[in-house]
């Protein structure tokens, strides 16, 4: 069966799914699989999908969607899985604006429902010149590989964050535009969440020279059993461009349950780690984070970014009883820049 797609959801890069898809009737029930599905609904919030050049697009009832199966665990968002099996006709939800479909099970008070996705079959691919027997389509295709090893890398910055929406993106994108303004030669890296194109693209927008996230490695969500080796994989691809440093971002939370956890207890990963960058949302979660670093992972927290420190009184509680630097990306970014230089290579 052939079918026009509408619209072709980041999530599916690299499927590199064609407008003029082939499908199959035999759904693949599993993470990472291509499926082409029609809308149903309507909604004024969260009606968007990020398409493969990183465009928020409108979704519109009747539109014809690429997407991918997978799951989705987020705190302040749609949490989903994929169901054990899925036959054409089936209504499953949209997970996220990357395009990720799973079945909803559990919503958020603010976004509402989420737009339902009707399945109408796999994309199939043909990965074989001349082969006209189709395969079904899958984001592990062409992914950056995995690695049990990580090689010998540049100096790391870590950004995590005490939940969603704590400011890491903004963090990094300054970070990074500080230090390619300096002349350094800057890598970036999303590491754990829920696939969307969004974040990269910022990196490389503020002057990264190359940068990558899980679902180059081929995962639709990270979790514990595969946040380490995937790490390893892209940043293993990153160091090949000969890079000055790393700036890496650690999606969702510190506690939440993307693998944000195993990384930080990862010895590999963190021996070139020459900075922590925590965003916090509240002196509260700034406190908690510091301590929860030095408890849990032995590491000690660099500098404390995000809502917490958007006014005088955030920063003074953070420096004075918590006892560790904070700096606002947004209206300190030159001195946010300035400290993480010197964390990774001296006074100039």
């Amino acid at each position: 069966m052939k079918i026009k797609i509408d619209k072709i959801a980041s999530a599916t890069r690299n499927a590199r799914v064609s407008r003029e898809a082939d499908l199959s009737d035999e759904v693949r029930a599993e993470e990472g699989s291509v499926v082409a599905a029609r809308v149903h609904g309507t909604k004024t919030v969260y009606n968007t999908l990020e398409d493969v050049h990183g465009r928020m697009l409108g979704l519109n009832d009747g539109d014809i969607i690429a997407g991918v199966l997978g799951s989705r665990r987020a705190l302040r968002g749609y949490a989903g899985e994929v169901p054990g099996s899925i036959q054409v006709g089936d209504r499953l939800d949209i997970l996220n604006l990357g395009g990720v479909i799973g079945r909803c099970t559990s919503t958020n008070i603010e976004l509402g429902p989420p737009l339902k996705a009707e399945i109408l079959g796999q994309v199939l691919s043909f990965p074989f010149l001349g082969e006209r027997r189709g395969v079904p389509a899958t984001i592990r295709a062409n992914a950056v590989p995995w690695s049990q090893t990580l090689a010998a890398s540049a100096p790391i910055v870590y950004i995590a964050g005490t939940c969603m929406n704590a400011g890491k993106t903004f963090a990094c994108g300054e970070i990074i535009r500080y230090l390619t303004r300096r002349g350094r030669r800057v890598c970036g890296a999303k590491l754990t969440g829920v696939s969307l194109l969004r974040d990269t693209l910022s990196m490389n927008d503020r002057g990264a020279v190359k940068s990558l996230f899980f679902n180059d490695a081929g995962v639709v969500s990270t979790n514990e059993a595969v946040a380490v080796p995937v790490a390893k994989g892209l940043l293993n691809a990153l160091n090949r461009e000969e890079p000055d440093c790393l700036v890496v971002e650690l999606g969702d939370g510190i506690m939440g349950e993307y693998g944000v956890q195993p990384i930080l207890r990862d010895a590999e990963l963190m021996a070139p780690a020459a900075a922590h960058v925590i965003c916090a949302t509240d002196p509260v979660a700034a406190w908690g984070s510091v301590e929860l670093y030095r408890r849990d992972f032995q590491k000690k927290v660099s500098v404390i970014c995000g809502p917490a420190t958007d006014n005088a009184v955030g920063k003074h509680f953070i420096e004075s009883r918590v006892g560790v630097r904070a700096l606002n990306a947004r209206i300190e970014y030159e001195a946010l820049g300035g400290f993480i230089e010197h964390a990774l290579f001296g006074a100039p």
